[in-house]
């Protein structure tokens, strides 16, 4: 096998295939983040929070570990229980 690119060629290959699923995961640690930093300035437990929007404290782990993606719904309920505005907007890209 030569060093004539095919190797630099299949990283490349690689990287852009998951660049989505890396930026999915990205986004869900930051909201996972989000969500425990307003969870702990209340005062709650994982627990609490979970009751307040009718999910399981392990379900509730996993979300704010970013190992799951919350639909819309659920995001208001958070809101809600967070005592929090839930902003969702479309920004043009920088």
């Amino acid at each position: 096998m030569s060093d004539s690119g095919g190797h630099a060629r299949w990283e490349r290959t690689g990287a852009a295939r998951h660049e989505a699923a890396y930026d999915e995961a990205r986004a869900a640690l930051l909201l996972g983040q989000m969500v425990y930093d307003r969870r702990t300035a209340l005062g709650l437990t994982q627990a609490d929070l979970a009751a307040r929007t009718g999910m399981t404290q392990p379900q509730l782990s996993r979300l704010e570990s970013g190992g799951a993606t919350p639909t819309v719904p659920l995001l208001a309920r958070l809101a809600r229980a967070l005592d929090a505005e839930l902003d969702i907007s479309f920004r043009p890209a920088a």
